[in-house]
């Protein structure tokens, strides 16, 4: 969470959101309009991402405040004061949140190891071949580069990540993903697709990426690798 950037990211924006609590009256006809109402959406899309709650009523009386030249109505220490609470109370549920996920990702793993065609690498990368692929063909080395889809989600089936649902197929170097799928792909052949149980520590550990994917959380990937397409 960055709560110091949020004074900065919200004036820059205060054309469109002056206006918060009107949308009735706003026009968007003209090209300083829209392009207010494209700067508001972009601070739209950066405050919902941060995942916290505000009030969009008081952004609105803070950012009139400042065109208007009225008065501040809240002091720069009580602001900072508050800041800091809401910062105290986003890490202690961020905290119960990645505790929760890493007790939920070892019982999945726990269990999820113990069905017969499951194979456990001595990393404790977990592994089911959903379909095999041609014997024989070459399998890429960490200074390859693939071309693979995938679908990956949480181990409850929340979708985090997809090139499936996009309909285009990706491309990157071996040694450039995730510990988990680096092991992986050196193990595969073009034409197989896999099913891949990766756990925490070999996917982005006790860090979120993304406010999709919880700190401690296992992933699980269907992976198919398409083709091998540079040679390190």
């Amino acid at each position: 969470m960055k709560l110091n950037k949020f004074a900065p990211v919200i004036l820059a924006g205060a054309v469109l959101l002056a206006g918060c609590g009107q949308e009735e009256k706003v026009k968007l006809e003209n090209h300083i309009d829209q392009a207010s109402y494209g700067v508001g959406l972009n601070i739209g899309r950066q405050l919902s991402r941060e995942e916290v709650e505000m009030n969009a009523d008081a952004i609105a009386a803070g950012i009139k405040d400042v065109l208007s030249g009225a008065e501040q109505r809240v002091d720069d220490e009580a602001i900072e004061a508050a800041f800091a609470k809401v910062r105290e109370e986003q890490q202690r549920k961020q905290e119960a949140l990645n505790d929760a996920a890493a007790k939920e990702s070892e019982e999945f793993l726990t269990k999820n190891a113990e069905r017969e065609e499951v194979t456990v690498t001595e990393s404790g990368l977990q592994y089911e071949v959903l379909v095999a692929g041609k014997d024989g063909l070459e399998k890429p080395a960490a200074t390859d580069t693939v071309r693979v889809h995938y679908h990956g989600t949480l181990t409850d089936g929340t979708v985090f990540d997809s090139s499936v649902e996009r309909g285009e197929p990706a491309q990157f170097p071996v040694n450039g993903v995730i510990k988990g799928w680096i092991e992986a792909l050196q193990m595969m052949q073009p034409g197989d697709k896999w099913k891949l149980y990766v756990p925490a520590e070999l996917a982005y550990g006790a860090r979120s990426p993304s406010p999709k994917i919880p700190a401690n959380s296992a992933l699980i990937f269907e992976v198919e690798l398409l083709e091998v397409v540079k040679q390190g």
